[in-house]
């Protein structure tokens, strides 16, 4: 348990994580804060009005400034936009890059040794802004899309196959959007590679369905994006690091030559501990493998390139 966790956007993605942080015990208060005056602290509120039923004592704090958020050992940011049927998450990019930035600025002034788990899409640019505003070291700064990515990869072979989620290994690799990549190489169920339970051509359309997750439940939703299982992977994440687990999990990470891409954020497999990000694994790809991650890391950088800071 740390003294203090913050999340920062009250909407549903926030709202769900410090819930589930606060459920969790995770640290001894969690911060929610959001510029819609009364949100923050009415969910708050709620949340805590919750903790005799569900059995936690972490005091949940709903707030519209920074001061209460000071000293924080984890920063989780959810704040911006959501997307809308049709919209990409670079659609996003201008709106949510202002947000992130002014809320890193925030950050770095109250908490400047707290590790960042960016939510705020599009994901892996929204972690360069928050990156380049705050000036923390590349272990302090980590998005939160391998874990969604890899999570809802694995819900889908788990349907496919009729058997348990808990039986399936699977991960996935570069850009938090429709140029990630799943990796087939090392998809196995009880240590079986998949290819050995389904064909290719059963494979690809649930690689396809990976690769569009997101935008399936914003054409559901309509006016609202996925929350459950994004709180879910910012969480483990946290959980991670405050265990100080050593958990080995697809996230986005500055690289310095690794996987011979520099100067980008790009999902990749870490070690997640206490410091934040301890170890980035660099694994044997497949060509294919190795030439779709450099088909991300460019998605990734085009938009890198115009945002403005």
């Amino acid at each position: 348990m740390v003294n203090k966790i913050t999340v920062v956007g009250a909407g549903n993605v926030g709202a769900t994580a410090a819930q589930r942080i606060a459920e969790k015990e995770l640290s001894r208060t969690v911060v929610l804060v959001d510029i819609a005056e009364g949100t923050p602290q009415g969910k708050g509120l709620d949340q805590w009005e919750s903790a005799p039923i569900e059995g936690f004592d972490t005091r949940i704090i709903g707030t519209n400034g920074y001061d209460e958020t000071a000293n924080s050992d984890i920063v989780v940011i959810t704040a911006g936009i959501a997307r809308k049927p049709g919209m990409s998450r670079d659609d996003l990019l201008n709106t949510n890059a202002g947000i992130v930035k002014s809320v890193s600025e925030q950050i770095a002034k109250t908490s400047p040794n707290a590790i960042l788990i960016i939510v705020s899409n599009p994901l892996d640019v929204m972690c360069y802004v928050a990156k380049s505003v705050t000036g923390f070291p590349r272990e302090r700064v980590i998005g939160m899309a391998g874990v969604l990515d890899s999570a809802r990869y694995r819900s889908f072979l788990a349907e496919a196959l009729s058997i348990s989620v808990h039986d399936i290994q699977a991960m996935v690799l570069g850009g938090h959007g429709d140029t990630m990549v799943p990796l087939i190489s090392y998809t196995t169920v009880s240590g079986i590679p998949i290819l050995q339970l389904m064909k290719k051509e059963q494979l690809d359309p649930i690689v396809d369905r990976a690769r569009n997750g997101g935008a399936e439940i914003v054409k559901f939703l309509k006016t609202g994006s996925a929350y459950y299982a994004p709180s879910s992977g910012a969480v483990q994440m946290v959980e991670a690091i405050v265990k100080d687990q050593k958990r080995i999990l697809p996230c986005s990470a500055w690289l310095q030559g690794e996987y011979g891409m520099t100067d980008v954020f790009l999902g990749v497999p870490v070690k997640l501990g206490k410091g934040g990000i301890e170890q980035i694994l660099e694994i044997e790809l497949t060509a294919d493998e190795q030439a779709a991650l450099a088909k991300s890391a460019d998605a990734v950088r085009e938009p890198m390139s115009v945002v403005k800071l």
